[in-house]
């Protein structure tokens, strides 16, 4: 119908974790990985750095992703109890302090004393309203630690593969080259994706995420180049 619009869900933590992963996956391989090349290291040390970056990298994101969802769902469900608990044993006083709320937003006092009344007599209902109207926060969506840790693993595994690739099949100064092109085609793409959701330009996201990438490069090729392996 016309009019209509929907919102993406922002609380589960997945499409979130897929974007930061395969980001952070492609930023610091292609960096890793350039500042092994420009310090001339024999090609096995390359390879062996880009999938050691890419297998420590996916670990220690999902990982981080995990304790992070986690904690902030434990926190949710915890505040979650504490308005279960007020709601029980002071219906009144969380009445009166729902009604606060609808009239701090415009409503007439008998309009929000009505419609506080009403939303207490089901315990599940004022709790959700006092969930979203009081914490901001929607008690069915308190987000999920395993689905944002294995996208952030999946992600930053493929995002880090990518500037790899040349280096399992070829080497030195050929491999060098591709992996910077792989990089920046990948950073440039992942730029683009995440405009989707940020509603943002795709031009502009895009060459944000180029920009960053190649600096993050430019400056570990860099420091490769002049430190050397020796």
């Amino acid at each position: 119908m016309d009019g209509e619009h929907q919102h993406r869900n922002l609380h589960g933590g997945g499409a979130r974790a897929a974007v930061f992963g395969v980001s952070d996956g492609l930023v610091s391989n292609v960096a890793l990985i350039l500042g092994m090349a420009g310090a001339h290291a024999p090609v096995g040390a390359v390879r062996l750095a880009g999938i050691a970056g890419l297998i420590a990298g996916s670990f220690s994101m999902a990982a981080g992703e995990y304790i992070s969802m986690r904690a902030q769902s434990e926190l949710m469900l915890r505040e979650l109890e504490v308005e279960r608990q007020a709601i029980h044993l002071d219906p009144e006083d969380e009445r009166k302090e729902l009604a606060a709320i609808y009239e701090s937003r415009g409503i007439d006092s008998a309009m929000a004393a009505e419609l506080s009344a009403k939303m207490m007599r089901d315990p599940e209902l004022a709790l959700e309203t006092h969930a979203r109207e009081e914490l901001g926060i929607n008690p069915e969506e308190t987000g999920n630690p395993f689905q944002a840790a294995g996208s952030s693993f999946v992600m930053f595994a493929l995002g880090a593969f990518v500037p790899l690739i040349p280096w399992l099949i070829t080497e030195g100064t050929t491999a060098t080259i591709w992996s910077v092109v792989l990089g920046a085609v990948g950073a440039f793409g992942v730029g683009a994706a995440l405009a989707h959701f940020t509603g943002r330009s795709w031009l502009w996201s895009a060459s944000r995420q180029l920009l960053i990438s190649g600096i993050a490069a430019a400056v570990t090729y860099s420091v490769g180049y002049f430190i050397g392996v020796g």
